[in-house]
Formats: structure tokens, C-alpha cells, sequence
């Protein structure tokens, strides 16, 4: 069996164990098995924040961890019968030795043992409204811990949700994280380039296309360079079906002169990728193709300019609305006797008709990755408007502030249906360019670049 460096998950288990407390108690559950069918399960996945702990990828297990930093696994005991149908389990007698656990025990011990290691701790810590039943199973524990509280037992008197203090670990990436992110980033974008080149070589070929086709090669591409899962259903959508944000591949055919959206990126190691691209399903843009992709493009490029320690989370944000709403109306998808200046479309949300969704999220294990939003240190300072669209009463809270080592995705979008006023030339056109961004002290390294953004480069990389 390879080597397996648990340093950094002992350095995880160790700061959490910090932060909990020397009377605290952590409970973390890794993710269940799911049922596809009948007696067919989906493919297994770990739940992050016990893997983030652990590396352990095994189902039906727990890590116990107490505040004085000592760790306990509960895992699947040795089965060689059951091994021969679902393959290698670790077991008990060995977790300690590859996973640097301090004490390991059959996963059917954990009822039996959880009330003791509960007795005397000040607050029980588990990850809220994550795991189906977990509350239930920690009252129950907690239940035969009161019930001999007259021989001197002592309940912790308080629950207290684990996401808090995870999330806050996970939001800063260390180098290694960071670096099986860079790996994650480039063989999605060279399953990118295979999706492309192989669209456009079909069709000069005379060859059906449809979005399934470009999705295999996709998979292909991922699993080819030793990634073990797409990290979200895969996007491929071709002309209209581009102006669908969480539109899946299907059977839709792939026509020459349209435009093909592509939202794809492969888990490696745990860890996500997350690229969006946008090409000629031949090769090359049209005059209006061109207009509105080098729209995108431009405030893509003013939100890379705005990512960097210090900012903050809504500054890409608002550099994509600023070069998109002006974009709008010099091209025309907006009438400025209509919606007025730059300003009013900014400050009434006109813009929203083409663009509905923010220029980024969190990215690390999970594809929108755990994180406040808001800036802790800031959190009671508040202010109220309401909705320039809806109406509603909204309470802003001060964006969080960018640290490096924080990585995000940037991926401003625009989406063209059918409306009066429309200019049709605009019809039916849905363009996103994302990468994946680590935030550095003077700006962010886009780790999601080996795949080409400018038009020209996509044109000449689909004619090879």
C-alpha cells in the first residue's frame, strides 16, 4: 500500500481541537451510501469535513475528537467475506498506524461508547443540519448520559454546530490543498480543449454532434488523468440551451454556427475545479457571437483585476455588473430611454434580464465551498434597503474580506432570450467564461488558464 501523509490532517485535528475547547467534544460522521436502485448503491463519495480530518474514504465511519486533541476513529471492522464483493477495508487494527489516530474501534461500538466519552464535557460539537438523524443519535447518547446523572455522570450542557469552526479552517487553503487544486485546474482544462477540438473536427467532418458526445470526452479526459469523480454534473449545452444556468448534457444536437456553453471540472484527490467556456460549435464567433463574448471577456478581466487580499468578496461582483451593464447599453440589449444611465441600471437591477447570477462562490473540496460570506470580524454592522426588483427588505452585512489563500471562482455570464427589444441577432445566445482563482497579497493566480479565453485563441486552438 502507497504512503499516506496524514501531516496535515493532524495538524487539522489539532487546531480544531483548539478551537473547541479542553472540555469540548467533536462528533464528525462521514457521508452515508446512497441507493440508486433496487440493490444498486450511487457512486460512494466521503463527506468533506470528515475527510478534510481524517483522509479516510471509507463509508460507515465516524472520527471522535476531544478537546485535549486526542482522536478516535469508529470504522468497519475487517470482513475478508465482504471484501471479496466490495473490495479492501483498513479495519480498527490498522487505522491508527496509517491514519496517526490515536485509538480506533468497530463502527458498532459507537453507541455503546459515545455516553462515556460525552460524561464531563462542557459542550458537544457536531456539524448541524448536514447529516440525516445525527441530532437524533446525539440526543439519544446524551439521554443515557442524564439518566445516570444520580451516579454522578455529567451531561454537557451545551450543542454547538461544527460547521463554524470548520468552515473557517477550510476557507484558507493550505500549499498542498493548493497545489492538488493546480493539478485539479489542469486536467479539467485539458478535457476543455479535447471537448472543443473534437466538436469542431466532427463537424468538418460532416459527423452528428450532440451534447453527449462533447460530455464523453469530457469524462474521459478526467478519468484518462486520474481524477475520480466530475465534481458537479457536467454542463454542456448547446445554442439555446445555453441561456439555462444548471442546464445538464443531453441528447440536443450540436449545430453548425451555434454557440456551445461548457461548465465542467473534475474532483481530484477531494478536491474541486470548476471551468466555464464558451465556443464556436465550428470555430469560429459570428459578428454578434464576437460582441457579446468580448463583453464578457472585459468584465471577467475588470473582476480578475479586482480579486486580491484585502478586497472584498463583492468587489468582483460589482466590476463584472459595472462593465456589463455598460455593455448592455452600448450594444443595445438595453434602450437607454428605457432604463436611463449606467447608474440607474446598476442601482434598479436592469441588468438582471441578461445577468442573474453572482460572479463567484467559494471553491475548494466541495464545488461551492464552505465559507461565511460576511466578514466575521464585522458582522454587527448592518444596513437595510429593499430590492430594487422585488421589493423585499434585504439586511446587508459588510463582504467578507479576501485573504490569500482563498480560492474562488470568477465566471461573469450573459443570456439572450427572446424579448421585446430584443435585437434578434441576440437571440438565443448564452455566454460564461469561469476560472478558478487563488487569492494572492497583490492580486490572484487564475490556476483554470491552460484552456484559452480570447476569442482568437479559441478559434485557432478549434482549427487544430
Amino acid at each position: 500500500m502507497s504512503a499516506f501523509d496524514t501531516t496535515p490532517h493532524v495538524r487539522r485535528r489539532a487546531e480544531l481541537a483548539r478551537r473547541i475547547g479542553p472540555a469540548g467534544i467533536a462528533i464528525i460522521p462521514t457521508a452515508p451510501e446512497r441507493q440508486r436502485n433496487r440493490d444498486s448503491d450511487y457512486l460512494y463519495r466521503h463527506d468533506s469535513y470528515f475527510y478534510y480530518l481524517t483522509g479516510f474514504t471509507e463509508p460507515q465511519a465516524w472520527l471522535v475528537l476531544t478537546g485535549d486533541g486526542r482522536s478516535r476513529l469508529f470504522c468497519l471492522p475487517k470482513d475478508l467475506e465482504r471484501e471479496i464483493w466490495d473490495g479492501y477495508r483498513l479495519g480498527p487494527a490498522d487505522a491508527p498506524a496509517r491514519l496517526a489516530v490515536d485509538e480506533a474501534w468497530p463502527v458498532t461500538e459507537l453507541d455503546a461508547q459515545l455516553p462515556a466519552l460525552l460524561d464531563g464535557r462542557d459542550a458537544v460539537w457536531f456539524p448541524f443540519a448536514t447529516h440525516e438523524g445525527l441530532e437524533s443519535r446525539v440526543d439519544g447518547w446524551l439521554g443515557q448520559l442524564r439518566s445516570r446523572v444520580r451516579y454522578g455522570t455529567l451531561c454537557p450542557e451545551q450543542q454547538r454546530d461544527l460547521c463554524g469552526p470548520l468552515d473557517e479552517m477550510r476557507l484558507v487553503k493550505d500549499p498542498q490543498e493548493l497545489d492538488t487544486m493546480r493539478r485539479a485546474g489542469r486536467i479539467s482544462a485539458g478535457a476543455h480543449i479535447r471537448a472543443m477540438q473534437v466538436c469542431a473536427r466532427m463537424l468538418r467532418a460532416g459527423q452528428a454532434v450532440h451534447e453527449y458526445h462533447l460530455d464523453a470526452e469530457l469524462l474521459h479526459e478526467f478519468r484518462r488523468h486520474g481524477s475520480q469523480y466530475t465534481a458537479y454534473g457536467s454542463i454542456v449545452a448547446a445554442g439555446a440551451n445555453a441561456c439555462v444556468l444548471h442546464y445538464r448534457a443531453d441528447a440536443a444536437p450540436v449545430r453548425d454556427g451555434e454557440l456551445v456553453l461548457i461548465d465542467a471540472g473534475c474532483e481530484l484527490d477531494g478536491y474541486a475545479s470548476d471551468i466555464t467556456r464558451t465556443f464556436p460549435a465550428n470555430g469560429r464567433f459570428s459578428g454578434p457571437q464576437r460582441t457579446l463574448y468580448e463583453l464578457v471577456l472585459a468584465s471577467q478581466h475588470a473582476a480578475v483585476a479586482a480579486t486580491r487580499a484585502g478586497a472584498r468578496f463583492t468587489d468582483p461582483h460589482e466590476a463584472t455588473v459595472k462593465v456589463l451593464a455598460q455593455g448592455m447599453l452600448d450594444v443595445g440589449l438595453l434602450d437607454r430611454n428605457k432604463v436611463g444611465t449606467l447608474d440607474d441600471v446598476i442601482e434598479k437591477r436592469a441588468y438582471f434580464q441578461f445577468y442573474m447570477h453572482r460572479t463567484g462562490h467559494w471553491l475548494g473540496m466541495d464545488v461551492h465551498d464552505c465559507g461565511a460570506y460576511t466578514e466575521p470580524s464585522e458582522i454587527g454592522q448592518t444596513s437595510v434597503r429593499k430590492d430594487a426588483l422585488t421589493g423585499d427588505t434585504i439586511v446587508n452585512r459588510p463582504a467578507r474580506i479576501l485573504r490569500p489563500g482563498m480560492v474562488l471562482t470568477i465566471e461573469p455570464g450573459i443570456y439572450v432570450r427572446p424579448a421585446e427589444g430584443v435585437p434578434e441577432a441576440f437571440h438565443h445566445i448564452g455566454i460564461r467564461i469561469e476560472d478558478d482563482a487563488v487569492v494572492t497579497p497583490t492580486g490572484c493566480e487564475l490556476i483554470t488558464r491552460d484552456v484559452p479565453v480570447e476569442p482568437d485563441a479559441i478559434e485557432a486552438l478549434m482549427r487544430a
